[in-house]
């Protein structure tokens, strides 16, 4: 069996979310869960994603995006400085296991140092495993109220 290295992390710059970056977050967003529920058609979800940002954006939750070294989106983060509500974070598939979700966890963190809490489906444990190495723990359980399926509520406090 041969020993594959791990791929290095990348560095990535850390901004607000601009109009112009819109188009890349809903597309990696959906090659993101179309890999990880390939049985839910996502595609048809983009408009959904457009206007679930606007709303929570105008609700006061701010988006952050990672950008990769050639300035190219590699993820987004969205979280609620009031409540700490870490309400999306996608990371493109092509950069999987390279540091932007880290990343974007620890923008969340700074954003709301005080509590970070989310929901995620308790039938993707690759989140699930995320989250806990990132120092959440479940607190309790759901359900996802547009596809049904079972979540964990999940939280970090410092």
């Amino acid at each position: 069996m041969r020993n594959t290295p791990m791929p290095s992390p990348m560095p990535y710059t850390l901004a607000p979310a601009l109009p112009a970056h819109r188009p890349a977050m809903a597309q990696l967003w959906v090659e993101s869960w179309a890999r990880t529920l390939p049985e839910i058609d996502f595609e048809a979800r983009r408009p959904w994603l457009e206007r679930h940002l606007d709303d929570l954006a105008a609700g006061g939750a701010l988006i952050r995006v990672a950008l990769d070294p050639d300035g190219a989106v590699a993820g987004f983060v969205v979280i609620h400085p009031g409540t700490g509500y870490l309400d999306q974070l996608a990371v493109a598939p092509r950069v999987w296991g390279r540091g932007a979700a880290e990343a974007l966890m620890d923008e969340a963190r700074r954003i709301s140092p005080a509590l970070v809490t989310l929901d995620v489906n308790q039938d993707n444990p690759r989140a699930v495993r995320f989250y806990e190495k990132m120092g959440l723990a479940v607190v309790s359980e759901g359900e996802n109220p547009m596809s049904g399926r079972r979540t964990f509520r999940m939280e970090w406090r410092p």
